[in-house]
């Protein structure tokens, strides 16, 4: 299956976020630390790079990714030209209250208050921009959910003295170009649950985890990992969660399943895991498209 997922109201997003970056000194893009690239939108790249607007990669939720590979997605962000890179959890104001500081280190021609500092913060659904935005505000502002595209409009609000906040709904783009990042943003939870089948989901994650963290499987779900796929893992997390189906025969409940595994992962149950890695993209990107979903896997 691949995955696509273009809501019609992130087109006029797109229209409205090209506009307002004209006005703005600085992009926080926010990310998913467990799968920074995955979860970065090709659009707001293009739209910076065209107004040659500095970056600030904030990633978020942290406190579920996989600390040595987090690391890794900071040196590799710092490297390149206009961004820097921060890693913190949107749950921890003093975490989020650093964003202000560094914005001012990436546009140090606003740093006198002569002229307020004008931030934009971008992103895909559901990475946490809104728990970002009121709590840098320190008020609700915006509405928060773990569901994608919960905040359809774009704002421009004041941060205190000479500091301007436009936030922009999530902003998904037309086309995912590999499918393994379909994958990895379902499993995330980035992507409306009508664009994508559960059970193959769930799958794909069971069979990334056998390849890297087969340790967590086990000690969740009390399962001996060798031999096992995706699907064999999905379903002897049924059969040891107790998800069949009624009736005579008492097969394995798949999709109550995968939902479950899904939920497991989403919350950090599994502990924290990231989804990919400077090395694991690079090596990605080199295959061939059609082989990148069996490779993760």
């Amino acid at each position: 299956m691949t995955i696509q997922w273009f809501p019609g109201h992130m087109a006029s997003a797109r229209k409205h976020a090209a506009e307002a970056m004209a006005r703005v000194d600085v992009v926080i893009e926010v990310l998913d630390a467990r799968l920074p690239e995955a979860s970065g939108n090709p659009m707001i790249a293009e739209l910076r790079k065209q107004r040659q607007r500095p970056c600030l990669k904030v990633l978020n939720k942290t406190d579920l990714a996989d600390p040595a590979a987090t690391r890794a997605w900071l040196a590799w962000y710092d490297a390149q030209a206009n961004v820097k890179a921060v890693a913190i959890s949107a749950k921890k104001p003093a975490e989020v209250a650093r964003l202000v500081g560094l914005c001012r280190q990436l546009a140090p021609h606003r740093s006198d208050n002569t002229k307020p500092l004008r931030m934009m913060i971008m992103g895909i659904p559901n990475v946490g921009k809104s728990t970002i935005m009121n709590a840098l505000l320190k008020r609700k502002v915006a509405a928060v959910g773990d569901e994608p595209a919960v905040t359809k409009s774009q704002q421009c609000l004041d941060h205190g003295p000479g500091l301007t906040l436009t936030d922009t709904p999530g902003l998904m783009w037309p086309k995912i170009e590999h499918d393994s990042d379909g994958y990895m943003l379902a499993a995330a939870h980035a992507i409306g649950r009508n664009a994508v089948i559960e059970e193959e989901v769930a799958e794909f994650l069971a069979g990334l985890l056998l390849a890297r963290y087969p340790e967590r499987l086990a000690e969740r779900y009390g399962i001996a990992t060798d031999g096992l796929d995706g699907h064999a893992v999905v379903e002897a997390v049924a059969r040891r969660r107790g998800c069949l189906l009624k009736g005579k025969g008492g097969g394995a409940d798949l999709e109550k399943a995968a939902l479950l595994f899904l939920t497991d992962f989403r919350t950090g149950a599994l502990g924290r895991i990231s989804l990919e890695t400077p090395a694991s993209r690079a090596a990605m990107l080199a295959k061939p498209a059609s082989t990148e979903t069996e490779d993760a896997a």
